[in-house]
C-alpha cells in the first residue's frame, strides 16, 4: 500500500509530469528566468545587472512559487496519508511523512537539481552561460543533509495534522 501512495504521490507510474516536477515545470512556463531564484547569487546578480529581470520580480515571483508549492505539497501529502493510507497513529503517520519528505528530498536533489537542470539546456540563461549554475554532487548532498535533519521535525508537523484530519474523517 505504501509503495502505491509513493508510486500516486510522484506519478512514477505514468507518463505524466511527477507533482514536485509538474509544480517546478509551472513555476518556469515563461522560461527559466522566471526561476531565477533557484540559480546561485552569482547568476541572479548577473541577470539582475543585464537586464533579463528586476530583484523585485524575482522576489516576488520566489514568494508566490514558494507558496503555492508548500501549500500543494503538503496537502498532497497530508491527503496521501491521511486518507489514502488511512493512517491514524502518530508512529504510523510520522513514519510515512518522514519517508515522503525523504524521498522527495532526494529526488529534488537528484533528479531535478542533477539530472533535469544539469542536462537540459532550457536552464541556460543568455549572458550568464559562463557562470556555473547546476550543484555539484558535494552540494547537493551538504544541502540534501541539512534538510534530511530539517525533515525529522517536519515529518512530526505533518503527523499532528494527519491526526487531526483523521479525527474528522
Amino acid at each position: 500500500m505504501l509503495s502505491k501512495s509513493i508510486s500516486a504521490f510522484f506519478r512514477l507510474d505514468s507518463g505524466k509530469l511527477p507533482l514536485f516536477t509538474a509544480m517546478v515545470r509551472f513555476a518556469v512556463k515563461g522560461g527559466a528566468i522566471d526561476g531565477l531564484y533557484f540559480y546561485p547569487k552569482a547568476v541572479q546578480e548577473r541577470a539582475i545587472r543585464i537586464g533579463l529581470t528586476d530583484r523585485e520580480t524575482m522576489v516576488r515571483k520566489r514568494k508566490r512559487f514558494m507558496t503555492a508549492f508548500y501549500i500543494v505539497m503538503l496537502a498532497a501529502l497530508v491527503f496521501v496519508i491521511a486518507v489514502w493510507n488511512r493512517v491514524s497513529t502518530f508512529k504510523n503517520a510520522y513514519l510515512q511523512a518522514l519517508l515522503f519528505l525523504e524521498v522527495m528530498n532526494v529526488y529534488d536533489g537528484i533528479v531535478i537539481d542533477k539530472i533535469w537542470v544539469g542536462h537540459s539546456k532550457f536552464w541556460i540563461l543568455k549572458g550568464t552561460e559562463d557562470l556555473p549554475f547546476v550543484q555539484t554532487w558535494g552540494q547537493v548532498l551538504k544541502k540534501r543533509s541539512f534538510l534530511a535533519v530539517i525533515w525529522l521535525v517536519g515529518a512530526l508537523i505533518v503527523a499532528r495534522i494527519v491526526l487531526l484530519l483523521a479525527k474528522i474523517i
